[in-house]
């Protein structure tokens, strides 16, 4: 008989609430970029991006959806700088606050990114980018949604999509709830982290959602801690 980590359990998740008190927000945006630094979200992409600027010829342009707080964004644009590799990037999220957030911490950090809002699930999404990429969103979407999402990025993108998300099960539950209570005081990273792992597909669930996208040809890899990288290159 099935455990409820088994089924998924897909709930609105308070950061995706607009309403959201402002410092609540900040308080947890910054919080999800701990998680992710201690996740090595940013090496997870880069291991695939990195071969692509180098072989380029031209400087490579990439389009993170979803962006958050755009730490990703900007631990990719902070590697390209130290291996003297030329990669434009751009980031969209639906979230104002978050939008105003990664773009003043861009600044801070000299990186030339620019944020906009933009609602990928019902906005075309820009074209010319040779990659786009998109951690740790999926899970927040329902099945069809995913489904689309991806393959409206494959018809998007010049040549490749990486998506990275959770894996859904007991272990990353269990990390979960661990992490976000030794590595935040946020109260909504608290209650999203669990909420996160128990909405999260399964790798065989991944796996159905590329194939109903008509992602031929993608990889689906594990990776640490208890999450995937979806890798799909344009024939």
């Amino acid at each position: 008989m099935p455990t409820a980590i088994d089924l998924r359990n897909h709930l609105p998740e308070v950061m995706d609430d607009l309403d959201l008190d402002a410092h609540r927000h900040h308080h947890a945006l910054a919080g999800l970029s701990r998680l992710n630094l201690l996740s090595r979200s940013v090496a997870t992409l880069w291991s695939e991006v990195a071969p692509l600027a180098r072989s380029a010829g031209r400087p490579l342009r990439l389009l993170d959806l979803a962006s958050g707080a755009g730490d990703i964004p900007l631990g990719l644009w902070r590697r390209a700088r130290r291996q003297g590799l030329a990669i434009e990037i751009r980031g969209v999220d639906f979230n104002p606050r978050a939008v105003a957030f990664a773009q003043a911490r861009a600044e801070r950090a000299g990186a030339d990114i620019r944020y906009q809002r933009l609602d990928v699930l019902t906005s075309p999404l820009p074209q010319g980018f040779d990659i786009l990429t998109c951690s740790l969103f999926l899970h927040h979407l329902e099945e069809a949604q995913a489904a689309k999402l991806l393959r409206e990025m494959s018809h998007a993108t010049g040549g490749v999509v990486l998506v990275q998300d959770l894996v859904r099960g007991r272990r990353g539950l269990w990390l979960a709830r661990l992490a976000s209570r030794l590595f935040t005081a946020s109260d909504v990273v608290h209650v999203d982290a669990l909420r996160s792992v128990r909405a999260a597909f399964t790798l065989d669930e991944a796996r159905r959602l590329a194939d109903r996208a008509g992602l031929e040809g993608c990889r689906l890899q594990r990776r640490w801690p208890c999450r995937f990288l979806l890798v799909w290159r344009r024939s």
